[in-house]
């Protein structure tokens, strides 16, 4: 099957717009083929405003997000593959949607290759998790 992020993506856009907030999304600037102002990274992340009155020419398509926007002053055109997209969300109120990794997917590092279980335990028994970039709410 296609990826459902494409869809949920699109979807949670026109939610967020329809309810007259403004869409945010958190993008993994580490992915292969991601195009975005560097200066604004931190912590390989970079949180987006996606609203029409701050990008023109958004397009949400199956494999990518692109649109053209100014950061600080100077236009940019932004091109991010929709893996690399990891929430969007309404930055009124933070509601939205956060994405794991969908089976099939790309790995998101780019080099095609599973990650080894490390045997590192967490203190319940579960796995620790790996060094894969986390989400934390940016208000």
């Amino acid at each position: 099957m296609t990826s459902s992020r494409p869809y949920l993506v699109r979807a949670f856009n026109e939610w967020v717009l329809d309810n007259d907030c403004t869409p945010y999304i958190v993008v993994d600037a580490g992915v292969q083929g991601v195009q975005v102002p560097t200066e604004h990274v931190a912590n390989g992340q970079i949180v987006l405003n996606i609203s029409p009155g701050a990008v023109r020419g958004l397009v949400i398509g199956n494999g990518s997000l692109e649109f053209s926007a100014r950061f600080g002053g100077v236009p940019m055109q932004v091109f991010i593959p929709l893996q690399a997209v990891m929430a969007i969300y309404a930055k009124e109120n933070g509601e939205g949607m956060v994405f794991g990794s969908e089976p099939g997917s790309p790995d998101p590092d780019g080099d095609g290759k599973k990650e080894k279980d490390s045997g590192k335990k967490d203190g319940n028994g579960g796995d620790r998790p790996s060094g894969r970039p986390t989400l934390k709410v940016v208000k």
